[in-house]
């Protein structure tokens, strides 16, 4: 081929090459303010539907859910979940290092393996991500809890994760586990009760309530025994209790004066 035909050949590739770097910025772009207004969208209201939740629904396994706000929902389940999933829930940024290290040395020596996840990096996946998906997932976990933490309060992420999560098979969210469990609201739910659906979030699809799997069996006098050690944590009963409604001090009313008659003067006669 001459140089001339190279030449015009290249020439005719640069407005192509303009057009797909065009198409790729405007699609970027996209993708950066659309995340941005969903977080911002999520931190005052609940995902409408999350992948995990379609998954759900796709592949038959159904969905049940019942969006409910953290007032409507026992303090029983609050401690529950803290007890059994994230006991430094209060206390780390998002990310529990010390658990990620203590998971990743049994993990190497052991065939059952565990996890080292946070409430906050179980919002960041449930919410805006997906399951499983290894690193490249875990990376855009990582990013998304950092937000959430900086954004979002401890009570909006404890409302999140308690709507969200998987509780059964089809069974998302502590108000819709409550019903199907125990025919019951979730602002009413035991300790027992509450301890029985949180043994069940590692693997909501085998370790069963009903009928109650030998996993759940084993875990829930655990978790039992974990929230009467965490009652009197002060940190997390910012989390666990409502906040008292503030109450202004009424100003001190001032003794009331009575006016003081002026004595009459008698008139010489």
């Amino acid at each position: 081929m001459s140089r001339k035909c190279l030449y015009f050949a290249a020439m005719a590739m640069k407005p192509k090459k303009r057009k797909i770097w065009r198409v790729l910025k405007k699609f970027f772009l996209f993708i950066l303010i659309s995340h941005i207004a969903y977080i911002l969208f999520c931190w005052v209201f609940n995902p409408p539907i999350t992948l995990t939740q379609l998954g759900s629904l796709l592949t038959g396994h159904g969905l049940k859910r019942d969006y409910v706000s953290l007032s409507e929902m026992s303090p029983n389940a609050r401690l529950a979940v803290i007890a059994s999933e994230d006991q430094q829930f209060m206390e780390h940024a998002g990310i529990d290092w010390e658990s990620i290290e203590k998971a990743y040395e049994w993990n190497k020596t052991h065939a059952k393996k565990r996890g080292g996840s946070t409430i906050s990096q179980q919002v960041a996946k449930n919410v805006f991500l997906w399951q499983h998906g290894g690193y490249f997932r875990k990376g855009l976990e990582l990013y998304f809890t950092f937000i959430t933490e900086k954004l979002y309060s401890k009570r909006r992420i404890m409302e999140l994760y308690l709507n969200v999560a998987e509780m059964g098979d089809g069974v998302f969210g502590i108000e819709a586990a409550a019903r199907h469990y125990f025919h019951k609201s979730a602002k009413d739910l035991t300790r027992p009760e509450a301890a029985m659906i949180a043994a069940c979030l590692p693997n909501p699809k085998v370790f069963t309530i009903v009928p109650m799997s030998k996993q759940v069996a084993r875990r829930y006098p655990w978790i039992l025994r974990q929230m009467n050690n965490l009652d009197d944590n002060g940190d997390i009963k910012q989390v666990i209790n409502e906040p008292k409604p503030e109450t202004r001090a009424e100003p001190k009313k001032e003794p009331e004066t009575k006016p003081t008659k002026k004595p009459v003067k008698k008139r010489k006669k």
